[in-house]
């Protein structure tokens, strides 16, 4: 991806002020979805706007384009692994795209529509290597594994790069990563599991997005 590219994808775009400001990702892996747009909304009643549907579940492009239909939330697509993917995902609607690891194929295909993307890392090369690809904010996953100091050690070199914390993060710890310089965080199954999703539990997703982002303070 050229410089210009980039440049124009981060600057098109408040995404990283309203994903600093909204500080939460909650990302579903779930292989049944009767309603996203009502998962979509039950997830914002709980205070999360950013909303990530993810390849592992089949049929994503139906979903993504019937959770498109609302409004009030950013719906996004991840686990993009393929430009082909990418290019579905936007087609059905996604605002954003987000892979576990450096991808440049997805960061083209995103950069051309312009079209955000987060992009996965872990070690400080890849942090770089994401980040020249044209990421808006690079994900570093699996959290869980580094701990938040992590994020305050890559600080030190990468003063300018936004980071997101996914993987093994949940009510418990999310404060830390955000108090270690995490922008943001990803809310996987402790506030969207897959039994709920599957049962259409909205108020209990509602209660438990409520609960996530009080933890957060």
């Amino acid at each position: 991806m050229s410089d210009r590219m980039t440049a124009d994808v981060r600057g098109s775009h408040d995404v990283l002020a309203e994903l600093s400001a909204d500080r939460v990702i909650a990302v579903i892996r779930a292989p049944e979805i009767p309603d996203a747009a009502a998962l979509c909304d039950a997830l914002v009643a709980g205070g999360i706007r950013w909303i990530e549907f993810t390849f592992t579940t089949p049929g994503l492009a139906a979903h993504l384009r019937r959770a498109a239909s609302g409004t009030g939330y950013r719906v996004g697509a991840g686990t993009v692994m393929t430009a082909v993917q990418a290019q579905e995902a936007i087609g059905a609607g996604a605002a954003f795209l987000v892979n576990p690891g450096c991808r440049p194929a997805v960061a083209e295909v995103a950069g051309a529509a312009g079209i955000p993307v987060v992009m996965g890392a872990l070690t400080p090369t890849e942090v770089a290597q994401a980040y020249d690809l044209g990421a808006v904010a690079v994900k570093i996953f699996p959290a869980r594994a580094v701990g938040p100091r992590y994020f305050g050690d890559l600080a030190g070199p990468y003063p300018d790069v936004p980071l997101v914390a996914s993987g093994g993060v949940d009510a418990g710890n999310a404060a830390a990563f955000l108090a270690a310089g995490a922008r943001a965080v990803c809310a996987g199954s402790g506030v969207v599991p897959p039994d709920a999703v599957a049962a259409a539990d909205w108020s209990g997703i509602t209660d438990r997005a409520k609960a996530f982002v009080k933890a957060l303070g």
